[in-house]
C-alpha cells in the first residue's frame, strides 16, 4: 500500500474511534434524576430548587440539597415568572439540539467512510491488487548496477565458457565484423554444467561486459495455474527484448520450463506444455537480426525437449564443468582477494586439497576459513585456516563433544588405521591425506585421500584399489578384533556399488565382456530415475552377481593380506591415533617407509 494512503487512513480511524471514546465518556457522565414537570413546578414553589439551566424544552437544575434532576417543559409562558417568584437561579442557552461533532459524524461520517474505502481500493488496484489485470505481463527484469558489477575478471575456471560469451558480446557490440563474412550469430546460448559452477556468474559477468540491456527471469516466473498466462508471458517477454534491442534475455533454471512434451502427469495441454510450446515458436520466430539473443541456464540439460535444443534456437551448448586444480587455484584467488589473507599463501596446496568442489564451495571454504580465523581473534586469514575449513566442508564439522568409550575409540582407531595402511601400500590408490577419529558429520572417524593429479578416467586397477581400501576398515576390525562393527556399512556400500559398474557400466568383467548391461529408466516429469529396466536374462543376472561377488570378496582378501603383512605398522598407526586423534600423510608414510 501507498504510505501516504496508509496514513490518510490511519488517521481516518483514530478520528473514528475519538468520537466514539468522546460519547462514551459523555454517557458516563452523572445522569441526572428524570422527573415530572408538575413535580418540578411544586418544588420550586416549596424552594427546593436553587438553580435550573434551560435549554429550549430541558430544563436541569439542583436542588438546594446539591442533587440534580431533568425534566421536559413545554412551551410554559408563566414558567419563568415562577421561578423568579421562588427566587432559583435561571440560565437560558440556546437549543443546539445534538453535539456539533456528532451532527458532523452524523451526517458526513458514512460518506467519508466509504470515500476512503473507494481511494484504498483504488490504490490498491494500480499496486498489487493490480495482478489479476496483468498476468501476462512478463515478471522480467531488467539488470542494474548491483547485477552489472561482475565482470569476467571475476570469473575463473572456465576460460573456454567465456570465451564462448565473449564472442556474443562481440557481436552486439560489432555485428558487421561477422556479418560481412556471412556468419550468422547463435540465437540462443544454453549454458549446461553442475550446481555452483557459475553459470548465474556468468551470465552476470555478460551483464558486465556488454553494453546494451539485459533482461532476467526464472524459468518459474512464466508458468502460473492460469492457463494461457505463461504463454502470454513468454510474447511478452519477447516483444519487450525486440523493442530495446540489441539485447540478452537470460532464462534462469530454464527447466522448469523446457522440459520434455507430454510427460507430464495431466493431458498434453496443461500449462506448462502451452508456456514451451510459445517459447519455441517465439525463439525461431526472429531472426538474428533483431539482436536478441537468448542464453540459458540449467544443470538438467537430459530433461529438456529436443525441439529446445536444435539448431534455430539454442545452437550453442556452453559447458560450464566442474574447475581443475588450476581453475581451482583461481577461484580461491579470487573469493580471497575480498579477505584479509595473510602473506605468502599457496592457494595450489589448498587447490590440490578440493578435488571436485565447485566454486560455490570455494567460496564456502574462504568464508568459512575467514569465520574461524575470527573466532580464534587473528588478523588474518592462514593456511592452517584454509585447512581446517576445507576439512570442515569436505568431511562435516567437528563432534568433539560426543563421547566416545574407550573401546569404541579403539576400534575405530584400527579401522581407520586399516583403511590408511592399504592406501598407503597400494601403487594405484590415491595418496593418504589425513587420518582422525574425531567424529565428523555421520561418521565416527575418517581417512581422507587426495588424487595426485586431476583424473578425467579411471582404469580398471585404481577402481580395484579403490574397493582394496574401502575394505581395509572391515579387514583391520577382523584380523584385530575378531568380529566386525556396522562402521563398514559404508565403505561395503561404496564397494558394491563400483564392482556393480565395473560389470554392468563399464565392461571390466572377463566374464561379461563390454556389454552394458544397465540402463536406467527415467521419467522426464519428475526429473529423476524411478527405476532401472532389465533387458537381459535370469542367467545373465546370476552371472552378474558372481562377478559383482568374485570383485568384492577378492579385493577384501587382498586388504586382509595386506595388513596382515604388516600387523604391527598397524598397531603402530593405531595407537598413534589413539594418542592424538588426527594423523597427518607425513606421519603416515614415515611409518610405512622401510627404515
Amino acid at each position: 500500500m501507498n504510505p501516504r494512503n496508509k496514513n490518510f487512513l490511519i488517521g481516518l480511524v483514530i478520528i473514528v474511534l475519538a468520537i466514539i471514546i468522546m460519547n462514551v465518556m459523555t454517557s458516563k457522565r452523572q445522569v441526572p434524576a428524570e422527573i415530572l414537570y408538575s413535580e418540578f413546578l411544586l418544588r420550586a414553589q416549596q424552594g427546593q430548587i436553587e438553580a435550573v439551566s434551560i435549554q429550549g424544552s430541558r430544563i436541569s437544575g439542583n436542588y438546594t440539597d446539591g442533587s440534580s434532576f431533568s425534566t421536559y417543559a413545554p412551551k410554559d409562558p408563566n414558567l419563568i415568572p415562577a421561578l423568579r417568584k421562588a427566587n432559583v437561579n435561571i440560565t437560558v442557552q440556546p437549543d443546539s439540539g445534538t453535539p456539533w461533532y456528532m451532527s458532523i459524524f452524523l451526517h458526513w461520517g458514512p460518506f467519508i467512510f466509504i470515500i476512503a474505502i473507494w481511494i484504498f481500493l483504488m490504490r490498491r488496484m494500480q499496486g498489487g491488487g493490480n495482478r489479476l489485470f496483468s498476468l501476462g505481463k512478463s515478471r522480467a527484469r531488467r539488470a542494474d548496477e548491483s547485477d552489472t558489477r561482475n565482470t569476467f575478471a571475476d570469473v575463473a575456471g572456465v576460460e573456454e565458457a567465456k570465451e564462448e560469451l565473449v564472442e556474443i558480446i562481440d557481436f552486439l557490440k560489432d555485428p558487421s565484423k561477422f556479418r560481412k563474412l556471412g556468419g550468422k550469430i547463435p540465437k540462443g546460448v544454453l549454458m549446461i554444467g553442475p550446481p555452483g559452477t557459475g553459470k548465474t556468474l556468468l551470465a552476470k559477468a555478460v551483464a558486465g561486459e556488454a553494453n546494451v540491456p539485459f533482461l532476467i527471469i526464472s524459468g518459474s516466473d512464466f508458468v502460473e495455474m492460469f492457463v494461457g498466462v505463461g504463454a502470454s508471458r513468454v510474447r511478452d517477454l519477447f516483444e519487450e527484448g525486440r523493442k530495446i534491442a540489441p539485447c540478452i534475455l537470460f532464462i534462469d533454471e530454464i527447466d522448469a520450463v523446457g522440459r520434455h512434451r507430454g510427460a507430464g502427469l495431466g493431458s498434453g495441454h496443461d500449462e506448462r506444455e502451452q508456456t514451451l510450446n510459445q517459447l519455441l515458436v517465439e525463439m525461431d520466430g526472429f531472426d538474428s537480426t533483431e539482436g536478441v539473443i537468448v542464453i540459458a541456464a540449467t544443470n538438467r540439460v537430459d530433461v529438456l525437449d529436443p525441439a529446445l535444443l536444435r539448431p534455430g534456437r539454442f545452437d550453442r551448448t556452453v559447458v560450464v564443468p566442474l574447475p581443475d586444480v588450476r581453475g581451482r587455484e583461481q577461484i580461491l584467488g579470487i573469493h580471497a582477494a575480498r579477505v584479509k589473507m595473510a602473506d605468502k599463501i599457496n592457494f595450489i596446496t589448498v587447490a590440490k586439497g578440493t578435488p571436485g568442489f565447485s566454486g560455490a564451495d570455494l567460496r564456502n571454504v574462504v568464508n568459512e576459513a575467514a569465520l574461524f580465523a575470527a573466532r580464534q581473534n587473528k588478523n588474518a586469514v592462514t593456511l592452517e585456516d584454509m585447512e581446517w575449513a576445507r576439512d570442515k566442508v569436505m568431511m562435516g564439522p567437528e563432534r568433539r563433544s560426543m563421547l566416545m568409550s574407550d573401546e569404541e575409540k579403539r576400534n575405530t582407531a584400527y579401522h581407520e588405521a586399516g583403511h590408511a595402511l592399504v592406501g598407503a601400500y597400494l601403487e594405484k590408490a590415491d595418496p593418504v591425506h589425513k587420518v582422525t577419529i574425531v567424529p565428523r558429520g555421520q561418521s565416527l572417524g575418517l581417512t581422507s585421500f587426495l588424487p595426485q593429479e586431476e583424473m578425467h578416467t579411471q582404469d580398471r586397477d585404481y577402481l580395484l584399489a579403490k574397493i582394496i581400501v574401502a575394505m581395509g576398515g572391515r579387514a583391520a576390525e577382523e584380523l584385530i578384533l575378531s568380529q566386525v562393527s556396522t562402521g563398514a556399512a559404508n565403505d561395503i556400500q561404496q564397494a558394491t556399488k563400483i564392482a556393480n559398474k565395473m560389470v554392468t557400466e563399464w565392461g571390466m568383467s572377463e566374464v561379461v565382456g563390454p556389454i552394458t548391461l544397465s540402463t536406467g529408466s527415467e521419467h522426464h516429469f519428475l526429473g529423476r530415475d524411478i527405476g532401472i529396466d532389465r533387458e537381459y536374462s535370469e542367467d545373465t543376472a546370476d552371472i552378474i552377481d558372481m562377478e559383482v561377488h568374485e570383485i568384492v570378496h577378492s579385493s577384501y582378501d587382498k586388504a586382509k593380506a595386506i595388513l596382515s603383512e604388516h600387523i604391527d605398522k598397524l598397531h603402530q598407526l593405531a595407537k598413534l591415533l589413539i594418542d592424538q586423534e588426527t594423523v597427518e600423510a607425513a606421519e603416515v608414510y614415515a611409518l610405512v617407509s622401510p627404515t
